[in-house]
């Protein structure tokens, strides 16, 4: 069993009950969100990365209360999965999903044997994993995949910190998909899109890896 991470601790505290409570959102919401940061809904993402691709079933790191795999569901996706650290959301997520398996657990240890998901994935989870335990949490991600890896994530050529809600290292954003594939060989960039938010200059990154 892996100890538990400085930014795991963050998460299951009052903290994570907060986020949970901000972001526990309907489908509409979450696409309209998602078009007033980027200009482009959540629905539309989903469909350019999955859109032609053959998937038996998908598990998600970090879930939360189960938004992204709600709408998953709602686009014809089925064998749904998600795991998540916060005990408070995962009991949400039980009542806000259907017929959607959530499981309360770490991304560092995750309870399922090797290649077991047609595609893993994350969504605003990476950016809230320390540099010295970033590579920890990625060989879990591309053990439990057989085929693809999707992310998407907040961007940087660099891995750096930056604040987050006057908390210090709690959110760092970099290049994903890079740390990916350098760190397994046997990864290949499949496509990949940066999404700039229309408030300002910062930049979100959707990528697609496969095996």
């Amino acid at each position: 069993m892996i100890k538990s991470t400085a930014q795991e601790k963050f998460w299951s505290s009052e903290f994570g009950k907060e986020y949970m409570e901000r972001n526990t959102l309907s489908l509409q919401e979450l696409n309209k969100l998602y078009t007033t940061n980027f200009g482009v809904s959540r629905s539309r993402i989903n469909k350019d990365f999955l859109g032609k691709l053959k998937i038996g079933n998908i598990l998600e790191i970090g879930c939360n209360v189960g938004n992204q795999l709600a709408l998953l569901q709602e686009e014809g996706f089925k064998n749904l999965y998600g795991i998540e650290i916060f005990p408070k959301a995962v009991e949400l997520a039980k009542t806000h999903t259907k017929s959607i398996n959530i499981v309360q657990g770490s991304g560092f240890d995750l309870p399922f044997k090797d290649n077991s998901f047609d595609l893993v994935f994350t969504a605003g989870v990476l950016i809230h994993i320390s540099p010295k335990d970033i590579k920890k949490i990625m060989k879990e991600i591309h053990r439990v995949s057989k085929k693809y890896i999707w992310g998407f994530e907040y961007f940087s050529p660099d891995h750096i910190a930056i604040p987050y809600r006057g908390n210090k290292d709690r959110l760092w954003k970099g290049d994903f998909a890079k740390m990916y594939t350098s760190q397994f060989p046997d990864l290949k960039l499949v496509k990949e899109k940066r999404y700039k938010y229309l408030q300002n200059d910062n930049l979100d990154c959707g990528f697609l890896l496969k095996k």
